[in-house]
């Protein structure tokens, strides 16, 4: 849905306040335990165990800690929409109409959401004493959110253009049915989906942390716009080369 330079693109998270939820069930894998024999018992899928515990195989091992009913909820309030629900527990506007089976972003206050934000534990590997006591070399320690995000994150480096929604025949919506004349300070970016799934979290080099929600006719594979809302702004970013880290 974009036109040339100045397009659509996304939207700002709405305030809010919390919403109901409901606590994820955790199981403690014993042994002899399979993830298909798990599945059965909880009245899951093997893929949906996988999928929750980001397991990449189907080996688990006995004291392991898995997610077996990540049903967390929120009541939708007055003035919210699904990208700020979204935004506030960090899963994707397309996960959210995935999970409720919605066929459109329209919600209304007082519905009931199910918003599965998941978290997964793997217990302490047992490791026994050494025979001989050998002085270790210190090393540096790394940073946790670095090597966090290097187990979650895939780096895209793309053509990065800007657009703004203060064009004449823009209708200000997004891909997501966001619109983005009523949150003009919203962070987001246009994709081309088989490259950056829509609903992504990014960061954008020169740009910041921002959400993939739109797509254009002129953005196909390693090729972003970044929404800005001042037309001569938008102007001034011209076409730069940039590296896109992709969150989740």
């Amino acid at each position: 849905m974009k036109k040339t330079l100045f397009s659509l693109v996304a939207a700002a998270a709405l305030t809010g306040t919390v919403g109901i939820n409901a606590q994820a069930e955790e199981i403690v894998v014993k042994k002899g335990d399979t993830l298909w024999r798990i599945s059965q018992n909880h009245g899951v899928d093997v893929s949906e165990l996988k999928k929750w515990n980001r397991l990449t195989s189907d080996t688990i091992h006995p004291d392991q800690h898995l997610t077996v009913s990540p049903d967390k909820r929120h009541i939708v309030l007055k003035g919210e929409t699904l990208w700020s629900i979204a935004d506030k527990f960090g899963v994707s506007v397309y996960n959210i109409k995935q999970w409720n089976n919605l066929s459109s972003d329209i919600i209304q206050p007082g519905q009931n959401l199910k918003v599965n934000s998941v978290s997964y534990s793997v217990p302490p590997q047992k490791t026994k004493a050494p025979v001989n006591k050998v002085e270790a070399k210190p090393t540096a320690a790394q940073p946790a959110a670095a090597s966090q995000q290097s187990a979650t994150s895939k780096v895209v480096t793309v053509q990065a253009t800007a657009y703004t929604a203060d064009c004449e025949g823009c209708s200000g919506i997004t891909a997501t049915g966001v619109n983005i004349k009523d949150n003009p300070n919203a962070k987001v970016i246009a994709v081309d989906p088989q490259v950056i799934p829509l609903g992504s979290k990014v960061y954008v080099e020169g740009y910041g942390y921002a959400t993939a929600e739109d797509t254009g006719g002129a953005i196909k594979g390693n090729r972003i716009d970044v929404f800005i809302p001042n037309e001569q702004n938008a102007l001034n970013w011209g076409s730069k080369t940039v590296k896109v880290t992709v969150i989740k």
